[in-house]
């Protein structure tokens, strides 16, 4: 099959086969078996030529574009938990003991960990004195969204009333620098505990609570992994969020 991308190119340019073959430093019939039978070139010579025509190279010869090699285990999952009643409380108290750039929480309520672990405000309290930025966001009870949810989980009110809960467990840390606490009513896919470069990502199921779905617990591993995912999809939400105002 001809190859009609590279001939019009060619025919562009004004290039004929030994023209573009010196500037490749290829035989002309090598040219010529591109244009005519739809061969693809070596990966370096496709680059000189299509730099030479002014070309995407992978416009000219789509099977040189390699596909990301497929991979069983993201590098970046340590572990993986069934649900999240499996993971002991400690484990999200260790994570935020042991940040020392941020803590981030996104959740609807999550009201788990101040009544397993009372101290958590003064933790966070600490963490924020010792320079850790923290940012947590919990759901707005008056949203469509927690309302929603409700339903879905089939547990009506309560994740309402177990939003008011959440925001009266956080709201003595309102005006501590350092920490900043917001509402938010945005759908939530996934309730984000960050530490630093560690994450614990508690899913959500549709019918199901949030207690008897997975978690996946990451660390970050360079640029554009699921790590950053979760962290840009944790600030788009933030964006949304309104900020909780100090009592009079």
């Amino acid at each position: 099959m001809q190859n009609e991308r590279l001939r019009a190119a060619m025919a562009a340019g004004g290039w004929t086969y030994a023209a573009l073959a010196r500037a490749v430093e290829v035989d002309p019939k090598s040219v010529e078996r591109w244009v005519n039978l739809g061969r693809t070139p070596r990966r370096a010579s496709a680059l000189e030529a299509a730099e030479a025509l002014g070309e995407d190279v992978h416009a000219l010869w789509p099977a040189l574009r390699q596909a990301r090699a497929a991979r069983g285990i993201s590098p970046e999952l340590m572990a993986l938990y069934e649900q999240r009643a499996d993971i002991p409380v400690s484990t999200f108290v260790d994570l935020m003991t042991q940040a020392r750039e941020r803590i981030e929480v996104l959740v609807y309520a999550a009201v788990f960990l101040h009544e397993a672990y009372p101290r958590l405000n003064d933790l966070l309290r600490e963490r924020a004195a010792d320079g850790c930025t923290v940012r947590i966001a919990v759901g707005d009870a008056e949203s469509s969204n927690v309302q929603a949810r409700g339903q879905e989980e089939r547990f009506g009110h309560g994740i309402e009333s177990r939003c008011r809960l959440a925001l009266m467990h956080y709201r003595p840390l309102v005006g501590v620098p350092g920490i900043e606490l917001r509402t938010h009513g945005t759908t939530l896919y996934n309730s984000l505990y960050r530490a630093d470069d560690q994450l614990l990502v508690n899913a959500h199921v549709w019918g199901a609570n949030a207690y008897g779905a997975p978690v996946w617990h990451l660390r970050r591993n360079g640029e554009g992994g699921m790590f950053d995912t979760y962290g840009q999809s944790f600030d788009a939400v933030w964006a949304t969020a309104e900020p909780v105002q100090q009592e009079e």
